[in-house]
């Protein structure tokens, strides 16, 4: 199963304890803010979409280190304000990142994204069950 990772320090110290509910409430609102996404899997490959609406694929940013998928995007503003009266905005702007730690049978190797109509998608295919035969152990006296 493909899961959201958090990002808090994962040993904190009696400093980060301190500010702890502080660091909580900031994750709370980042993940309020942060593009919606949504994971799923099929028999051959795992599948991450997250919305992305309005960012270049020139501004999208995918890691993978060990088993944790970093994607980073940047909604740049380019909006003018010649001869124009804003009375109100709802669009967002800046930088998001999302982290996603990936199930051991995901195949680091196999991974393909691709960016339609606001909509990042990545595949991550999966390491096939390797039919195997059961090994016989021998006991071995000391």
């Amino acid at each position: 199963m493909v899961e959201k990772v958090s990002q808090s320090n994962p040993t904190p110290d009696w400093l980060s304890q301190l500010y702890a509910p502080v660091r909580q409430f900031g994750e709370r609102i980042a993940e309020f803010l942060a593009p919606a996404s949504e994971a799923s899997a099929k028999p051959e490959y795992y599948e991450i979409a997250i919305e992305l609406p309005g960012v270049k694929e020139s501004d999208i940013s995918i890691e993978l280190h060990d088993s944790t998928l970093t994607i980073v995007a940047e909604k740049r503003s380019t909006r003018e304000e010649k001869d124009r009266n804003y009375f109100f905005s709802e669009r967002q702007y800046g930088s998001y990142r999302r982290v996603f730690r990936l199930p051991p049978d995901a195949d680091g190797n196999k991974v393909t994204a691709h960016h339609e109509d606001g909509v990042l998608t990545i595949l991550i295919a999966k390491i096939s069950p390797e039919q195997s035969n059961p090994k016989r152990i021998k006991v071995q006296r000391r």
